[in-house]
C-alpha cells in the first residue's frame, strides 16, 4: 500500500500530467494537449542538450564508480590489518547529504582552493586558475568528483560484501595451480563477482542519471547552468521557475523511462551468466 502510494502513484501521476498543459499558478483546469509536450520537448535545443548533459555525466562518473570501486574492494579486501578502518575512511562521505558535499567541493574548487594548488603543483604552473567552476569541461568533470567522492565508498562496500562471499578455496586453488594474481582475479574473482557488479551497475547508473543537488548548488553558486544541465535540474527550472507542470512531468517521464531501459539492459545482458562455487 505504501509501496503504491508513494512510488507507483507519482509516476502515474507524472503521466497523466505530461498529456495536459498546465501552469503551476494557475487555477484554470489543464488542458488536454495529447503529446504536445513531448513534441515540444524533442524539437527543443535546451532538451537536447540536457540530455547530451546527463549521458556525459552519468557516463564518465559511471565508469569512475564501479572502477575505482572494485579496485578499492580489492585493495582493502587484501589487507590483513586496517581493513575496518578503511571501510569506514572510505564511506564516510556516503552518510553526509549531498548538499554537504557540493558546499565542500565548491571550496575546494574556488580559484583559492586546494584542487588548483595540487594540479599546480603537480604541473609546475603555479599561480594557474584551472576555473573549475566556469569552464565547461572543467566545470562537468568537478561535478563527476563530487560524486565519485561520495558515493565510491558505499559501491566499495557492497563490492567487498561480494569478494568475502567466494569461498577462499577457489581463489587458493588457483594459486596452488600456478595462476597469477591477475589471472586468480580474471578467471576466478571477476566472474564470481558479477551478480555483485551488476547490482552496483544497476544501482550507480540510477543514482547518476538522478544527480540533481550538486549541479543546482554548482549552478545557484555562479557556474554556468548549460554545461551542467542535467534532466533533473532541467525539470526543476521547467516546473519551478516557468511553471509549466505538464512539460516537466513529460521530462520526469522521459528520465523514467531511460531509467527503465537502461536497467533492462543491463539485466538482459546479464541474464545468462550462470554464477556458481561448484
Amino acid at each position: 500500500m505504501f509501496f503504491g502510494l508513494f512510488s507507483i502513484y507519482p509516476v502515474l501521476n507524472a503521466l497523466y500530467l505530461s498529456f495536459f498543459q498546465k501552469h503551476l499558478l494557475s487555477t484554470a483546469a489543464p488542458r488536454f494537449i495529447g503529446f504536445g509536450n513531448y513534441q515540444y520537448l524533442f524539437q527543443s535545443p535546451t532538451f537536447w542538450n540536457a540530455l547530451t548533459v546527463t549521458g556525459i555525466f552519468t557516463g564518465g562518473t559511471f565508469a569512475m564508480l564501479v572502477g575505482l570501486s572494485l579496485v578499492l574492494a580489492l585493495f582493502i579486501s587484501s589487507r590483513k590489518r586496517f581493513q575496518r578502518f578503511l571501510q569506514l575512511a572510505f564511506f564516510s562521505p556516503a552518510v553526509v547529504s549531498t548538499v554537504v558535499a557540493a558546499a565542500i567541493w565548491l571550496l575546494i574548487f574556488d580559484p583559492r582552493g586546494i584542487a588548483n594548488q595540487l594540479v599546480n603543483t603537480l604541473a609546475g604552473t603555479p599561480g594557474v586558475d584551472r576555473r573549475w567552476l566556469v569552464a565547461p569541461g572543467m566545470l562537468q568533470l568537478a561535478t563527476m568528483f563530487v560524486y565519485v567522492w561520495k558515493y565510491v565508498g558505499y559501491f566499495t562496500i557492497i563490492f567487498i560484501a561480494g569478494i568475502s562471499s567466494i569461498p577462499r578455496s577457489l581463489v587458493e586453488a588457483a594459486r596452488v595451480d600456478g595462476a597469477s594474481v591477475w589471472q586468480t582475479f580474471w578467471k576466478v574473482t571477476f566472474p564470481l563477482l558479477k551478480p555483485t557488479t551488476l547490482l552496483v551497475s544497476v544501482v550507480a547508473m540510477i543514482q547518476c542519471l538522478r544527480t540533481f543537488s550538486t549541479q543546482y548548488l554548482f549552478s545557484q553558486a555562479g557556474s554556468p547552468r548549460g554545461p551542467i544541465d542535467v534532466i533533473t535540474l532541467n525539470v526543476y527550472h521547467t516546473a519551478v521557475r516557468t511553471f509549466q507542470i505538464g512539460r516537466a512531468s513529460a521530462l520526469s517521464i522521459i528520465l523514467f523511462a531511460i531509467m527503465l531501459f537502461l536497467s533492462w539492459l543491463q539485466f538482459r545482458v546479464a541474464r545468462s551468466e550462470e554464477v556458481s562455487y561448484l
